[in-house]
């Protein structure tokens, strides 16, 4: 089992084994599920981004997303 810290920003780091076994590196992109009170993380496959880049060229797709999963954040830590 590894015990991993948030900083104050919300950041972790994943342990280096952990990122080994993954084949997790610099710019992963990880996929965040919430189940009760468990967190998963999954990383996202190349060639599903490279489609939502493909798809949402031209807007500012990622600053959306991440405005809308604080709002989602707000939301449920109001609940």
């Amino acid at each position: 089992m590894n015990l991993v810290k948030l900083s104050s920003k919300g950041q972790m780091v994943l342990p280096k084994e952990v990122r080994k076994a993954m084949g997790i590196g610099p710019g992963t992109v990880l996929k965040v599920t919430r189940k009760g009170q468990k967190l998963f993380l999954e990383p996202v496959a190349a060639s599903m981004i490279d489609r939502l880049y493909g798809k949402f060229k031209g807007e500012d797709f990622l600053k959306d997303l991440e405005a809308e999963h604080y709002q989602e954040i707000r939301r449920e830590s109001r609940s």
